[in-house]
């Protein structure tokens, strides 16, 4: 045992009252050991306090990222540093619904069947088979319905999903567990936990020349999931922000502690980087006697693409803009007025900024691999046109509240020009969707919307096919729009649906050049991030007798390119 909320034994009984009174009838003879709480403790290699013996001085790995040399020039030509210190605490995620799973198993068939609350249901399955329990692959299955919340906590492998499905095989029942509360607080997995020092060099304008970070992270006892990509490469990669900083030099170490694992959680490594940047960003300002927004418009890159000293190349972007409209919006030209009528009262009144950038859309695979990652992270869709002309699109990305229902099939039923309503989406199920990585990393529309437009391609480009054959023209001469295949420079034309039916029904169809059916599946890995950006502005006023802070305003101006569904 390892930390408080490890696993240590399994229950099975007819009832929660019957399983809880026979857990707490288990006795267990701990012997107590020293532990290893804090990063500080963790780097305390004298101390002899040890969390894994694999793991003598308690570290898991050191990885850097940047030219360390050109770096220390910069800082040595240096007209002024401004260094800081910060701690990124802890959290604790706490969805509305705990976790949940049933395992079942069929002797007929000699196939598991899991229902769990997962967020990545392929993932979660070749875990589980290839790496824990050894079994054949194709013969288990994993159902993960609309789980409610997830936020990285419900993406992982636990131990409780691997013991159901073993213990329904050893019983030849079906065994559910729900997660509690209490809990779930202590074994879901946890996020955040970075202690770092930074440091900025500028010259005599503060103008940004160089940065240097060094961030502990806390993995806590085990390695969960994604944990080691976390403080590295959707961390460190984006140090640079919107900032034009020529140099940037990233050491990161991370330990094992006697705590809860630490992953992904509510953003994974980018809400890190921000909160670092652009603390340090705002005490440079303050210590080079310059307001927020001007030492921001100062440093801002402005030209794209643009090659980041981390690793990353932004495609596109107009930071200035986000900057300016914020101020607008928050109407900062009158913040001394406001200012002054708030000393008149007694109070303090201050601004603060964050203009941020998001790496989304998660992730080139040959980036992730070039940098240490362990997987691919493409995504799968497939488009089945039925006889009738309806569509089912079966979606590696899954639905846990994003509203995939709707904006997928917003986007099948504006290509095919079909009611949306003649269009269901299919996810969550090994079992019937291609081969899929899941949501997280606001990947979904993005990569795992674009599989399914590339499958789409598909259909239309042997529809087209059909279509020409059935009005006796050329391929090239086929155009399709709203609904309907037209023939360029005539009346003819034939609606997506009769073209659907001749699909299936072959009588009139060039079998010698074509397949029946109207079934295609696409496989998407992007070549690049999106890169989301925004700059956020609050202004508060506090109470200097109590302490009472008041947020007067909050204003946020974001760039998220094309929205499919603003009600979403």
């Amino acid at each position: 045992v390892r930390y408080v909320g490890d696993h240590v034994a399994m229950v099975v009984a007819e009832t929660v009252e019957q399983a809880k009174n026979a857990a707490e009838a288990v006795v267990v003879d701990y012997d107590v050991h020293q532990a290893v709480v804090s990063v500080s403790d963790a780097a305390k290699k004298a101390s002899g306090v040890t969390v894994h013996d694999e793991a003598p001085d308690n570290q898991c790995y050191k990885w850097t990222l940047g030219d360390k040399a050109a770096v220390d020039a910069a800082f040595t030509n240096a007209a002024h540093v401004t260094k800081l210190d910060l701690i990124n605490n802890r959290l604790v995620p706490n969805a509305i619904e705990p976790r949940v799973a049933i395992g079942n198993y069929s002797r007929a068939t000699e196939e598991y069947v899991l229902y769990v609350s997962n967020q990545n249901p392929h993932v979660e399955r070749l875990l589980m088979t290839a790496f824990v329990l050894g079994l054949p692959e194709h013969k288990v299955r994993v159902i993960a319905p609309d789980v409610g919340g997830g936020f990285g906590s419900k993406i992982y492998l636990y131990a409780e999903d691997v013991c159901l499905t073993w213990a329904a095989k050893q019983l030849n029942r079906s065994i559910k567990w729900t997660g509690e509360r209490s809990e779930a607080f202590l074994s879901d997995a946890h996020g955040r936990d970075h202690v770092s020092h930074a440091e900025m060099a500028m010259d005599k304008d503060g103008k940004f020349l160089a940065m240097r970070v060094h961030t502990d992270a806390n993995l806590g006892a085990y390695l969960s999931t994604f944990s080691t990509a976390i403080p590295t490469i959707l961390y460190a990669t984006l140090l640079a922000g919107q900032y034009a900083t020529p140099q940037i030099y990233v050491e990161v170490d991370a330990w094992f502690t006697n705590t809860a694992p630490v992953d992904a959680y509510r953003g994974a490594g980018r809400p890190e980087a921000t909160y670092l940047l652009e603390r340090l960003v705002t005490r440079c300002a303050w210590e080079m006697n310059l307001a927020q927004d001007e030492i921001r418009r100062r440093n801002f890159i402005t030209s794209f693409p643009y090659q980041t000293p981390v690793a990353l190349q932004y495609d596109t972007g107009d930071f200035p803009a986000l900057l300016t409209r914020a101020n607008e919006l928050g109407e900062v030209s009158g913040l001394a007025a406001r200012k002054a009528e708030s000393e008149k009262n007694g109070k303090l009144r201050g601004i603060g900024y964050s203009s941020y950038i998001e790496a989304c859309g998660l992730a080139p695979s040959n980036v992730a691999g070039a940098l240490g990652a362990r997987a691919g992270l493409f995504e799968a869709g497939e488009v089945r046109v039925h006889p009738t002309g309806s569509v089912t699109v079966f979606t590696g990305s899954h639905s846990h509240g994003q509203g995939h229902e709707t904006t997928f099939a917003q986007l099948v039923a504006a290509r095919l020009g079909i009611p949306v309503e003649n269009v269901d989406i299919v996810h969550g199920d090994t079992g019937r969707v291609p081969f899929g990585m899941g949501t997280y990393g606001s990947r979904s529309l993005s990569v795992g919307g674009t599989a399914i437009m590339k499958a789409l391609d598909k259909i239309e480009t042997k529809a087209k096919k059909i279509a020409a054959h059935l009005m006796e023209a050329s391929d090239a001469d086929i155009e399709f729009a709203n609904g309907e295949f037209t023939v360029k420079g005539t009346d003819k034309k034939i609606p997506f649906g009769t073209v659907a039916l001749t699909a299936y029904v072959p009588h009139n169809y060039p079998l010698d050049k074509l397949e029946p059916g109207l079934n295609e599946t696409a496989f998407y890995d992007p070549t690049n991030f999106t890169y989301p950006a925004g700059t956020h502005i609050c202004e508060v006023e506090i109470d200097k007798e109590t302490g009472e802070v008041t947020i007067d305003r909050f204003t946020a101006v974001d760039d998220f390119g094309t929205i499919i569904n603003p009600m979403i």
